[in-house]
């Protein structure tokens, strides 16, 4: 597929030294990517990578017992990390309304400046040698007039991991954000089924439909089917993805 001029613009925060590791997205809002990232985070560290995942953006806070404003997401992946992070650092740029960012950030008064942020990421990155930067819902979220979640993905020049929400759908939206993903320059590096809807009907037929879009098609395999878990800790996720392929995965 071609990628599209906008694909194909400089990139003004392009560094002589490219990030290593990958931007996950996903393709939808609430079909469970920061808890694949956090066991993303433990199945790589457990493969000798010193893993700092990334929260870009998270939009969403309550206070907690001892009154500091937290963001759930956030807390997820400082949990999953062993590099010393801080939350702050895990989560680069935070607001308090649970709403899409650009929204967000209109009602706390704030901007947000594309390169503000990538450097915020990068300095969190380089805590570890390894980074998962997790984008924001779907793969093309606003976050400014004229820059979006997948602007980000490109000015990371990262590979993506696209996880999908088993729902109702997610076959399409599934194809849908590959193409986009494509259309970007960008590679899919691979994928990872995450039981959104634990009642979804025929579920062997739509992961035997998404192998065939995407590991068939694209050749981009899937690293793992997650079953919907009571206790989602990052042990947890890990234990469902696939270690040989996340190896192979470091070596592509």
């Amino acid at each position: 597929m071609t990628p599209s001029p906008k694909a194909l613009a400089p990139n003004p925060a392009t560094t002589p030294h490219p990030l290593h590791g990958f931007f996950i997205t996903g393709t939808d809002t609430e079909i469970g990517k920061t808890c694949i990232t956090a066991g993303l985070t433990r199945a790589f560290d457990d493969l000798g990578r010193y893993v700092t995942p990334i929260k870009s953006l998270a939009a969403g806070q309550a206070q907690d017992a001892d009154g500091a404003w937290v963001n759930e997401d956030v807390a997820l992946l400082h949990a999953a990390q062993r590099q010393g992070m801080t939350m702050d650092e895990v989560g680069p740029l935070q607001f308090r309304e649970p709403c899409a960012p650009h929204i967000a950030a209109r009602l706390e008064g704030r901007a947000i400046d594309r390169l503000a942020l990538l450097t915020a990421i990068r300095r969190s990155a380089a805590k570890g040698d390894f980074a998962l930067i997790e984008g924001v819902g779907g793969f093309r979220v606003p976050l400014t007039d004229d820059w979006d979640t997948a602007d980000l993905a490109v000015d990371l020049a990262m590979p993506v991991v696209l996880v999908v929400g088993l729902r109702l759908g997610c076959i399409n939206h599934a194809l849908l954000t590959a193409e986009a993903i494509l259309a970007r320059g960008l590679r899919l590096a691979g994928w990872v089924a995450n039981t959104a809807d634990p009642h979804q009907a025929h579920v062997a037929d739509n992961l035997a439909a998404l192998r065939a879009g995407l590991d068939q098609a694209l050749g981009a395999p899937c690293w793992g089917h997650v079953p919907r878990l009571p206790d989602p800790s990052p042990a947890a996720v890990a234990a469902h993805l696939q270690q040989a392929l996340l190896l192979n995965a470091l070596k592509a």
